[in-house]
């Protein structure tokens, strides 16, 4: 065997160029390294284009939330969170717990997977109204999505890959929305058996007509359309990207809060670059914890009870007016959080001559904050020019930072 020695290869037409025949095989050693400019189609993970994951998350192991820990329970509105990223938001569509599940058998247990969403639904709506709704969905933010191209004749298709187990079989609705654009496609799916984990992979047509901001706002939202009333499902469903138009948005759509025997289940969720098949899709990337929590608190982060035994939370000092502490965040955050208390365990001591001053679940009068930390204030107690502490007393109490898109 000879070898070769060369800095480039072209093919003779100027078209392709072939590497070996059928049935040869073509090795790379250990430690090299193949690089692709261009689009992922045809190659394996290694060779993706962008090189996280679009979708943070997408085997939802992790969920940092006190507040709902791995389920909540009595779910009717807003926008609720356990699996972070994934938002779970109803409209008059019923009561539902959500939970972190694992996953301890089945397809997507012997490809990897260990956790999944889950949907049970608690309190049943089989008589929708107009609006009612409900979606499960992930944000991605503008800057990470520029290797679409949107708004230019190179715009690039997706595909959108991840297994769901429901009770309820039929069509169901993936809702691809652009935030800057205010354009939208929407592409149905048949979940054809009864609670089977089954793999789903989705076609997503390249938008040439609609730009992404290159910022840190939301781009593209990935929305799982779980109930639909009149108002998103009168018309015909829009199928090519375009202005969002409310009646064409979920045409077709079961109802999955028709019974309280229904549940439902996502998990592996990934978005590619580039159209592929069940067949060619590339292996989910797996991103290790460490890395996946990480990326998770650029969005929502906690400060929670020390965990070796001292109940200290944060040190600072008293000026004239206030109770002074500075604080950096441990991960910095996509934009200035909002920041807010779960659970009422939470003192505030400062020093008072030769005792301490003390106040009960103090309210966090005013700050400046930053992507990295800042400055929380607190209403003035003790000595102007002593020390003060923050104290949480119990495991289920914490200070949240959220910066969601």
């Amino acid at each position: 065997m000879g070898t070769l020695f060369v800095d480039k290869l072209d093919p003779q037409s100027g078209t392709s160029l072939e590497i070996g025949s059928s049935g040869d095989t073509i090795t790379i050693p250990s430690g090299a390294t193949i690089t692709n400019s261009g689009t992922s189609t045809g190659f394996g993970a290694s060779l993706r284009p962008n090189a996280q994951p679009l979708i943070i998350n997408g085997d939802m192991a992790v969920a940092q939330r006190t507040s709902s820990g791995t389920s909540l329970a009595s779910v009717s509105s807003g926008a609720n969170y356990v699996s972070d990223r994934f938002g779970f938001n109803p409209a008059t569509a019923g009561t539902w717990t959500i939970s972190q599940e694992a996953i301890t058998s089945g397809s997507p247990f012997d490809n990897g997977f260990r956790t999944a969403f889950k949907a049970d639904n608690t309190t049943a709506n089989g008589s929708l109204s107009a609006g009612s709704s409900l979606q499960f969905t992930q944000k991605i933010e503008a800057q990470d999505l520029q290797v679409l191209k949107y708004g230019s004749s190179n715009a690039e298709k997706m595909t959108l890959s991840f297994w769901i187990k429901a009770t309820k079989t039929g069509t169901n609705v993936i809702e691809i929305y652009g935030h800057d654009s205010g354009r939208s496609v929407s592409v149905a799916y048949t979940v054809s058996t009864t609670d089977t984990w089954e793999k789903k992979t989705v076609a997503i047509p390249a938008d040439t007509g609609g730009t992404i901001n290159n910022d840190s706002g939301a781009g593209l939202e990935i929305i799982w359309w779980l109930v639909a009333g009149t108002n998103f499902t009168s018309g015909s469903l829009q199928t090519s990207w375009g202005a969002n138009t409310a009646t064409a948005r979920a045409v077709g759509q079961v109802n999955n809060a028709d019974s309280t025997s229904n549940n439902v289940h996502i998990t592996a969720v990934q978005l590619e670059v580039g159209e592929y098949t069940s067949s060619t899709i590339p292996p989910f990337q797996y991103e290790d914890f460490a890395t996946n929590i990480i990326r998770c608190k650029r969005y929502y982060q906690e400060m929670n009870r020390p965990s070796y035994g001292d109940n200290t939370m944060l040190t600072g000092t008293t000026s004239a007016g206030n109770q002074m502490f500075m604080m950096r965040l441990p991960v910095p955050m996509r934009s200035a959080p909002t920041i807010s208390m779960t659970g009422t365990n939470v003192n505030l001591y400062g020093t008072s001559g030769s005792s301490n001053a003390s106040s009960a679940n103090p309210t966090l009068s005013a700050g400046t904050f930053g992507t990295d930390g800042g400055r929380l204030l607190y209403a003035r107690i003790g000595d102007v020019g002593g020390g003060c502490w923050l104290d949480i007393d119990n495991n289920n109490t914490s200070m949240n930072f959220a910066a969601e898109l």
